[in-house]
């Protein structure tokens, strides 16, 4: 039996989701060592946009797929690399810090298999959805849309709960509200550009996948539409 005072007050982390944010960490570490000439030696400086070139999602190359046939594992691949590669420091600790949170909160409700599914699943099908409504778009990078796809799955967890404690279950929806004011405000006072559209498709799938990791909470969703 353990004793009360050998165990830690604070819950370790998930190994996925520190994985998940260890390979940001290094992506980002070797960009910023590389931009400051600390590593790599003077062609490192570029890596960052070597990597965006490489790794970023493409709403071009997708179209082009589509428009051709035609399957390229280098285009397609971009689907999962995106969200390691950002555009600076600050983004990547943004994103880190809101990975690790939601993905422990999801994977001590569900499992870890469901951090993975959210978090990629939902921020390549946003990223879809981005490339189909804007083919010639700017492309994608940073873990935000599978960021979004983990508040996703947060805020279906949450709405579960409320449902089933009699509350109302439209506040579950209060995080996701807060982050697209917040949004709304930057847009005007700075200007933004349409990747929001994959972040906002990214929690769409990341709510309704949810309902599937979640167990019986696809029963529950159809007996609620049901009564209404």
């Amino acid at each position: 039996m353990t004793h009360p005072q050998n165990q830690s007050p604070v819950n370790p982390l998930p190994p996925v989701v520190m994985l998940l944010v260890l390979a940001m960490v290094l992506a980002e570490a070797a960009f910023s060592l590389g931009t400051r000439g600390l590593a790599g030696g003077p062609s490192a400086v570029g890596w960052r946009s070597l990597a965006i070139q490489e790794y970023g999602f493409s709403n071009r190359a997708v179209t082009w797929m589509l428009e051709n046939g035609v399957f390229r594992f280098d285009f397609a691949i971009r689907f999962v690399t995106f969200p390691f590669v950002h555009g600076s420091f600050t983004q990547t600790l943004f994103a880190g810090v809101m990975t690790l949170a939601l993905g422990k909160f999801v994977s001590e409700r569900l499992n870890q298999v469901a951090v993975l599914v959210l978090f990629f699943v939902s921020s390549a099908l946003g990223a879809l959805v981005y490339a189909l409504i804007l083919p010639d778009g700017p492309g994608v990078i940073g873990a935000f849309p599978g960021v979004y796809g983990l508040i996703g799955g947060f805020t279906c967890l949450l709405w579960l709960h409320l449902g089933q404690v009699g509350a109302q279950q439209v506040r579950a929806f209060t995080l996701i509200g807060l982050l697209l004011g917040l949004q709304l405000v930057f847009a005007l006072l700075f200007g933004a550009g349409p990747m929001w559209i994959s972040e906002v498709a990214a929690f769409g799938f990341g709510f309704f996948l949810s309902f599937f990791l979640v167990p019986g909470g696809w029963h529950r969703l159809r007996e609620k539409i049901r009564h209404q």
